[in-house]
């Protein structure tokens, strides 16, 4: 279940946070058909059937709602971090700060969640918006992808909750700082302790709570 815009973007983010693919030049094709299905064909040297069994893709369907998926996440380990990105701690509060501002379905309704991707100096790469948080990351990831754009010297900022989840998907692709209007979950906090990922919460006003790997962000 999702906002039904940014669907290919979904469904490219999607495949790469849960490792079904390493990168966008593995997708040969995407089609959207009528029936809100989408059909991604890969190229033929990939073995997906052993791609898929690594993943966590076979285990459950994904809808919108923010609960019942802490029972798997943690079946398998995120790779660890080595991003030497740092960020000035003002260019990380004015990032969350702008989502309330740029994402424009996010400051008409306050009914969906914003995902948006920044470089060191605060300049936004790509930003998404859809009724579940973790759609909002897929999307993001997957409008990044597809710039071409290495995620691993951008960092993360989000209008949700930070579970084990959204930070598996951060850490899957590369992201080495994740940020949040919202509040971080202890699963959260221990996949980014896993991770070697720098988490933020409450990123409000002049202040946040730091969670894991503090150094990435300079006060």
């Amino acid at each position: 279940m999702c906002s039904p815009y940014d669907l290919k973007a979904l469904a490219i983010g999607h495949l790469l946070s849960e490792g079904i693919i390493k990168s966008t030049k593995e997708i040969q094709d995407i089609i959207l058909d009528k029936e809100n299905s989408c059909f991604v064909k890969l190229q033929p040297k990939i073995n997906i059937q052993k791609r898929i069994s690594l993943s966590r893709l076979h285990q459950r369907v994904v809808t919108s709602a923010c609960g019942g998926q802490s029972t798997y996440q943690f079946s398998r380990k995120p790779p660890e971090i080595t991003s030497k990105l740092k960020v000035n701690a003002e260019v990380v509060i004015e990032a969350v700060k702008q989502l309330n501002f740029t994402a424009k379905i996010y400051r008409r309704t306050g009914g969906v969640h914003a995902a948006a991707l920044y470089n060191v100096e605060g300049l936004l790469e790509a930003l998404a918006e859809d009724v579940g948080r973790h759609n909002a990351v897929d999307k993001v990831i997957g409008i990044a992808a597809s710039k071409e754009l290495n995620l691993s010297d951008l960092f993360l900022t989000s209008t949700g909750r930070l579970s084990g989840d959204i930070v598996f998907k951060a850490a899957k692709v590369g992201i080495p700082i994740v940020a949040s209007l919202g509040a971080a979950l202890d699963s959260g906090t221990e996949m980014a302790k896993t991770a070697n990922l720098t988490l933020a919460g409450f990123v409000r006003g002049k202040r946040m709570n730091i969670y894991s790997c503090p150094d990435r962000i300079i006060a």
